[in-house]
């Protein structure tokens, strides 16, 4: 069954020299990053991308896990539904969708989009070190994709308001320069078209 959640977070590009800013004045440690793989999933010509709606496969600890994100008023839409290595592997190589991720059915229906419709775009890999930070969950993140590296501050809420008011006081705090950042799929989608142009 799929867990839905309405996500709120704000992201900051970094660059490599803010990165480093942020590890210091958090003392994050090399073993604090966490590897997680991002499977990315769309049609040939981008339908899902078109509805603002993005489809990808996680890879975080040997545990995999399915997401649907959509456009949501308060932010995105995420549904979530934990797969088995085999049921992740199926879809990945396949494109079958298991059973239990009927929500996604139904969506792709709606948009007139069979699961064989869609392929595997490309992954993209995170190192991530993620904790507690004033009632939200910050992440610091170094990306792989298509031959680029970025680096990247997300902050994750509840509270949409008092959530963006500690983000900019954040920044502020350890001079890193306002630089927001869209989606990884929405970075990667871009880099991939840059690629086949």
């Amino acid at each position: 069954m799929m867990k839905h959640e309405i996500e709120i977070e704000f992201k900051n590009m970094l660059t490599y020299e803010e990165f480093q800013k942020v590890i210091s004045y958090f003392k994050i440690k090399k073993q604090d990053f966490i590897k997680q793989e991002n499977f990315y999933f769309d049609t040939p010509d981008f339908i899902l991308a078109k509805h603002a709606s993005a489809l990808r496969i996680r890879c975080k600890n040997g545990i995999y896990e399915l997401t649907l994100k959509q456009p949501h008023q308060d932010g995105l839409l995420e549904s979530n539904l934990s797969l088995t290595k085999k049921e992740a592997e199926s879809f990945i190589e396949k494109q079958q969708l298991p059973e239990s991720a009927q929500y996604v059915h139904d969506l792709l229906s709606s948009l007139h989009v069979k699961s064989n419709d869609l392929h595997l775009l490309g992954t993209l890999t995170t190192f991530r070190s993620e904790f507690d930070y004033k009632n939200g969950l910050l992440s610091l993140d170094q990306n792989f994709y298509l031959g680029k590296e970025d680096f990247e501050l997300e902050y994750e809420v509840k509270d949409k308001w008092k959530g963006k008011a500690i983000f900019s006081q954040l920044l502020d705090q350890l001079q890193i320069d306002k630089k927001p950042a869209k989606n990884k799929i929405l970075r990667f989608f871009e880099a991939k078209y840059q690629n086949l142009c």
